[in-house]
């Protein structure tokens, strides 16, 4: 038997593989809300427009806040059969007032349909997705105000490199997740044009007031060409992209947490909550919500790459190869969604060992940038001068197995008569930090100055969400 939504011209049903592999409705049940949405809007502008008439909007309306009302109550029953969420949807709908559930579909195609669906739900994805990075940038700013202070040592290479405050490190994440957020902003304003009206592909020979449709579902204004409408993606791949940035913030923030909790390191603890044991070492607390956020990463950036491959190929307007458009998506921001609660939960819940960092931090020489430093300003001597001078007294120091500031200032001199007691004022790490005040240095005053704008400004955006 053919499809009762569109078989005229099909005499007969579909093979079963033709139907296992061009049924949607196991992933698109996800737009629901938004396909209920759309044809609210679209069925009460064919009204104001004379296309349909009152009492046929009036039932077409009743009937979809039932459906809604069944799909919310987990009543609905979705069949395989009638493909997508759009025909179940409509047959469920032709169930309740007959034939008439038919007039919902003048003047528009599933093509431009499914384009406002995703639109919507994206959208509303997005705006979710904003408030877990600013939860989670609160949670680093308020980190980053406790231990403005606190030292710890910065790496490049993974080396030790020059001493930091944890405050610090926790607000280059802070600045991070800002600009993850500015990319998602600035995708959503590029998305919100409304493509319902665009039909199949053409447009309509109905007199649609598309800019009705648009303003009733929030959008900016209506997408100004019918064939771009309907076979375009852009906006999931620029969201994808957007997410995929975020979730490799995330995933180095996660290492980061991977090492800090390791022994060897020993910077952060991380409690029960959010980590687990091991099944024969019974001595492993495991950081396993953070390799996990490291690992599905990976899901997100496979679902852009996914996208971007599907649709390189495709020729004006719309194929059934997007339809892999979905699941990728749906996986990859829930995924990204997951990693933003769990992170935001492990920053609220670690627990730095300040002693242990503070240590640290004076090790691997990370003080000789300061030295380097006090030969320029001090002794005014060239700064490739003081580097190679600094360089030999690491060295001496190396050999002599003693950190920087044990050496005398005799064997100091034996390397720069011109050094004088004075050197030793900049050779501690806590002197270290408390120098780099450079705006964007790590300097305590700097961190507590940053960590308050970034709380003022954040608990605004939170009031005013």
């Amino acid at each position: 038997m053919s499809n009762k939504m569109w078989g005229g011209r099909f005499a007969t049903g579909p093979d079963a593989i033709m139907e296992e592999i061009n049924a949607s409705i196991g992933f698109d049940y996800r737009f629901a809300t938004q396909d209920i949405r759309g044809s609210l809007a679209h069925v009460a502008m064919l009204a104001e427009a004379g296309i349909v008439s009152e009492d046929h909007a009036k039932a077409i309306t009743k009937g979809l806040e039932q459906v809604r009302g069944e799909i919310e109550a987990g009543s609905f029953t979705f069949s395989r059969a009638l493909e997508d969420i759009h025909m179940n949807i409509e047959s469920r709908l032709a169930d309740l007032i007959g034939p008439d559930a038919g007039r919902l579909h003048t003047a528009r195609s599933r093509n431009d349909q499914v384009a406002l669906d995703f639109r919507l739900w994206i959208r509303d994805t997005v705006d979710e997705l904003d408030q877990q990075m600013l939860a989670l940038q609160q949670a680093l700013a308020e980190r980053a105000s406790d231990h403005a202070g606190s030292v710890m040592p910065g790496f490049t290479h993974l080396q030790s490199a020059q001493p930091v405050t944890f405050g610090h490190h926790m607000l280059a994440y802070v600045e991070m997740l800002s600009r993850d957020r500015g990319r998602l902003s600035d995708a959503r304003k590029r998305m919100n044009e409304c493509p319902l009206g665009a039909a199949a592909l053409a447009g309509t020979s109905f007199p649609i007031n598309r800019e009705a449709t648009a303003k009733a579902l929030g959008f900016d204004r209506p997408t100004a060409n019918s064939l771009d409408s309907v076979s375009d993606r852009d906006f999931v791949l620029e969201v994808l992209a957007a997410a995929s940035i975020c979730a490799t913030h995330l995933s180095r923030l996660a290492e980061e947490i991977v090492l800090w909790c390791t022994p060897q390191f020993g910077f952060v603890q991380l409690s029960d909550k959010f980590t687990t044991g091991s099944s024969i070492m019974p001595q492993k607390r495991n950081p396993d919500a953070a390799e996990l956020v490291r690992g599905k990463s990976g899901r997100v950036i496979g679902a852009l790459i996914g996208l971007l491959v599907v649709m390189k190929g495709l020729p004006l307007t719309y194929s059934k190869d997007m339809q892999e458009d979905k699941e990728g998506t749906f996986d990859a921001l829930q995924s990204l969604s997951l990693c933003l609660a769990a992170m935001t939960g492990m920053i609220r819940d670690l627990e730095p060992d300040l002693k242990r960092m503070k240590t640290a931090a004076g090790s691997g020489y990370a003080t000789a940038t300061d030295l380097a430093d006090w030969l320029v300003r001090e002794l005014k001597m060239p700064f490739r001068q003081a580097h190679h001078v600094t360089g030999s007294l690491v060295k001496l120091a190396s050999n002599k197995k003693v950190g920087l500031e044990k050496l005398t200032l005799a064997e100091m001199q034996s390397v720069e008569s011109q050094i004088t007691q004075q050197v030793f004022d900049v050779l501690g790490v806590e002197k270290s930090v408390k120098s780099r005040k450079s705006y964007g240095g790590t300097a305590p005053a700097n961190v507590r100055q940053q960590a308050r704008r970034w709380l003022t400004k954040l608990a605004k955006e939170t009031r005013g969400a």
